[in-house]
């Protein structure tokens, strides 16, 4: 054929597509648009699914996501978005925002790994040589597919089929390291209708469930050194005070409302077991499903801490790393986000993924059925036990998220095989299902006042006339070295 045969008949077949679209109802050519949009998500599969990799394999530590921040902000800012970097006073966090005017929805986006989770993408223990970390909780995914969607809604906007602003929000250190509650401090939130945000998983489930809030801090003890079967009188060991305090914790645990979790690591404990230890570190969670619970059974375990110091004559140290919300729930925005989810979850093993998954569930404590990665939960009043800086963000705007199913059904998270299924086809399905579940329900807000003005209602009663305090103290920074070893003064 020749070229201008070729472009004639171009031409027309354009003009055949804007007459069939002018031709459509209202409510069909909306819901073509929104397929389409979907649809750009599913062609860019390779591109994005690289960049999951790219960041499964940095597997960088919290406020360090030096790479993994910037490949989610390149992805954006070749989108056309503006990419503002640093925000809040920490360096790896951005805001990526596309278009003008309301209303105004935000995506978060989570990119920070575990210590000691490295694994390579194999069904059985496999850790990786060039790190110790990995992605035991998807964050890689979590981020690039919030990415992907905010970029499938820019697209819609720059097209005209939506009008608004749609913005990205790379949000580090989301294990411990709390950014969120910075940026909420920072009114990085305070012009936003709603807010979206998924979270891998080995189910799919949407709703309005809540969480644990949390309060996290290191309790550290200086002693001093002795040699400890010659002048062991001399000595102070801050382990003895450490480990008085853990047992005056578990004492404790006794006395606490129910649903009250705490939990520690002891990340420094002396170097050798005849030099009385002058120095000892305790990373302590509390954990309640209300925050002013939390904060009350933190500050009895500070008791337990002061005791543990009072009783070994050493000196306590508190690293207050501040605390985070319970999820707030929305119903709301969560009847979107589950009918889309509903609408959209079609997850299904290929034979070298239902191989896989055999494996991995050979070595797991309570596997389910295959088949549930096509299942939908609705989670609504539900009280998850995990917490999530994302508590803090749904005090301030309403809140929506889903819950995709990236890992083998059974698979708890912090798991060596949760790493190892994020980083196969089986991760990148759910990537690409998070992705089109959040572009899906952005669509909708967008085009729907009446539920973006309820949903504001509701948080409001919810919130009610206390209102939201972050449990920061008075000029707290971010603890940007908290993923660092601990030193001595």
């Amino acid at each position: 054929m020749r070229s201008t045969d070729s472009r004639r008949t171009l031409g027309s077949l354009a003009a055949l597509a804007l007459a069939w679209w002018a031709a459509l109802p209202a409510s069909a050519a909306d819901a073509a648009a929104k397929e389409r949009a979907l649809a750009a998500i599913v062609e860019r599969a390779d591109d994005y699914w690289a960049a999951a990799l790219d960041i499964w394999g940095w597997a960088e530590p919290g406020y360090q996501e030096t790479r993994s921040s910037e490949r989610l902000a390149a992805l954006l800012r070749e989108a056309g978005f503006t990419v503002e970097r640093g925000v809040a006073e920490i360096p790896t966090a951005f805001v990526a925002s596309y278009g003008s005017g309301e209303p105004v929805l935000g995506i978060l986006a989570e990119y920070d790994a575990l210590p000691g989770l490295s694994q390579d993408a194999v069904p059985h223990p496999q850790p990786r040589a060039e790190t110790s970390w990995g992605h035991g909780c998807g964050h890689h995914l979590f981020g690039v597919a919030s990415a992907a969607a905010g970029i499938a809604v820019a697209q819609a906007i720059e097209r005209g089929d939506l009008a608004g602003t749609i913005r990205v929000y790379g949000s580090p250190a989301e294990e411990g390291g709390a950014a969120k509650l910075y940026l909420v401090r920072a009114g990085l939130f305070s012009d936003v209708d709603a807010v979206l945000h998924w979270h891998p998983g080995d189910q799919n489930a949407a709703g309005d469930p809540t969480n644990q809030a949390r309060v996290a801090a290191k309790l550290r003890f200086h002693g001093k050194s002795a040699h400890a079967a010659a002048a062991p009188e001399e000595g102070r060991s801050a382990l003895d005070a450490l480990n008085v305090t853990a047992y005056a914790a578990e004492l404790l645990r006794e006395h606490t409302p129910d649903l009250t979790r705490i939990h520690h690591v002891i990340t420094a404990g002396g170097e050798a077991p005849n030099v009385v230890p002058d120095f000892a570190e305790a990373y302590y969670y509390v954990r309640h499903p209300d925050a002013a619970v939390a904060r009350s059974v933190y500050d009895r375990l500070l008791l337990c801490a002061r005791a543990g110091a009072l009783a070994t004559e050493t000196e306590l140290e508190i690293e207050f790393l501040g605390g985070v919300y319970n999820v707030l729930p929305n119903s709301t925005l969560s009847k979107v986000s589950l009918r889309n989810l509903r609408a959209l979850a079609d997850l299904s093993y290929s034979s070298e993924e239902e191989a896989f998954a055999r494996e991995i569930q050979a070595t797991l404590h309570a596997p389910l059925p295959l088949s549930t990665v096509a299942d939908v939960t609705d989670r609504s009043g539900a009280v998850d036990t995990g917490s999530t800086d994302v508590g803090d963000v749904s005090w301030v705007v309403p809140t929506t998220g889903v819950r995709i199913a990236t890992w083998v059904p059974g698979t708890p998270a912090h798991s060596w095989q949760a790493t190892a299924a994020g980083g196969t086809t089986i991760g990148r399905k759910g990537m690409l299902l998070a992705a089109k579940t959040l572009a899906a329900t952005a669509w909708d807000l967008f085009g729907d006042t009446a539920t973006l003005t309820a949903a504001r209602r509701e948080l409001e009663e919810r919130v009610g006339p206390a209102g939201y305090v972050p449990m920061l103290e008075e000029g707290q920074q971010p603890p940007l070295d908290y993923r660092n070893p601990p030193k001595p003064r």
